[in-house]
């Protein structure tokens, strides 16, 4: 899910970040004496979940002109890549199902906003959801440490909070066929004071009924990806997505993968800005194609059952273990928009157990038991 926060990072907020981690540009003393008193002043009172603003038009951009701290040239080309691809999604999705989206644009004092679009009671997608989101906050140190795999809380005093920018694309995919798979995809450019920057993101398949064909034709379109960029990619990511979406208290994956990543910086901005758009532009050929193919398929009223089980373990992991939904939480994020991956209905059944070489247990033992696809 996307990250959504509390309060906004001004440049001597960065500044002081700067000095904290040793990084700091040389400045005028006076203002380095102001950088280094931000240091020790109290901590300001959070944004609440409920304090974005309604706007009617579009903001050209919701990144902020008179930030002067960090990569100003990536946070506006990453958001500005997260539209074009927002637009050409929910285009997509829309052509296929025969229904539009619905459109909020909100935007935060301080700097910041977002455009949440949501298809629902659609023809072929009981509910869709791609929202993008641009933030300036502050957030607690154990937020940072729920939104990401390494410590990039080190350096703060206890309770100090960590000023933070986030752009990042999302969304969620919920078919009303059984037989069509839901999908989800999230990719995100951070940035912490102090210089420190990351890419995080990936894209992974959630069918509640096993057709091998489509399984290896969306890892295919990802590794394809991953091996124009780096040929290490695809086996790391793919088992990073492996990992990162088990149901810890089931044994089980939430669905079947794809790839995913976090933490990336490892090389360039530029060369990693790059891996990201391609990775949005393969959304549409790896998956839209899998729903055009099941969405009239023939399906029973246990099969239904079926895919409103596997969809509470969707809910099970979202709410439990998504680290963007706890960031979300934690920093005091817009909620229609932090739970907008949910679905709309969800079953759970007492101690439920597919029968023994059912379509049903084919399945579960390849979400108990990951396998390679390509």
């Amino acid at each position: 899910m996307l990250l959504f926060a509390a309060l906004p990072v001004n440049s001597v907020g960065w500044m002081a970040g700067s000095i904290r981690h040793g990084t700091a540009p040389s400045a005028p003393l006076g203002i380095r004496m102001v950088a280094e008193k931000a240091l020790n002043k109290a901590e300001a009172p959070s944004i609440s979940w409920d304090s974005h603003t309604y706007v009617d038009e579009v903001p050209d951009s919701l990144v902020r002109d008179d930030d002067l701290g960090g990569n100003m040239d990536m946070r506006r080309r990453f958001e500005a890549n997260c539209r074009r691809a927002q637009n050409e999604i929910c285009k997509a999705i829309s052509e296929l199902d025969g229904v539009e989206f619905t459109q909020d644009v909100w935007t935060r004092e301080g700097g910041g906003g977002g455009i949440s679009r949501v298809l629902k009671d659609g023809n072929v997608f009981e509910k869709a959801g791609c929202s993008l989101s641009v933030v300036y906050g502050t957030m607690p140190q154990e937020a940072l440490r729920s939104a990401t795999q390494l410590n990039r809380a080190e350096g703060y005093a206890p309770g100090e909070r960590v000023p933070f920018f986030a752009c990042g694309l999302s969304s969620v995919m919920h078919p009303r066929n059984p037989m069509a798979p839901t999908m989800h995809f999230n990719y995100r450019y951070f940035e912490t004071d102090g210089g420190v920057w990351w890419f995080g993101g990936g894209s992974d398949l959630t069918p509640s009924y096993l057709f091998e064909e489509d399984v290896r034709h969306f890892h295919q379109t990802y590794k394809d990806v991953c091996d124009k960029h780096d040929p290490t990619y695809y086996e790391r990511f793919k088992k990073w997505a492996d990992e990162y979406f088990l149901i810890k208290h089931r044994g089980e994956t939430r669905g079947l993968g794809g790839i995913f990543f976090d933490d990336l910086n490892e090389k360039d901005p530029d060369t990693l800005f790059s891996f990201s758009r391609d990775c949005l532009d393969a959304l549409i050929p790896a998956y839209v194609p899998l729903v055009a193919k099941h969405k009239d398929d023939d399906f029973t009223e246990e099969q239904k059952k079926w895919q409103q089980i596997r969809r509470g373990r969707y809910v099970e992991f979202n709410l439990v273990y998504d680290r963007g939904t706890v960031f979300g939480l934690k920093t005091g994020g817009r909620i229609e928009s932090i739970l907008m991956s949910l679905p709309e209905t969800a079953r759970w059944e007492y101690n439920h157990s597919p029968q023994p070489g059912s379509p049903e247990s084919e399945i579960m033992d390849a979400f108990k038991n990951p396998r390679e696809w390509c």
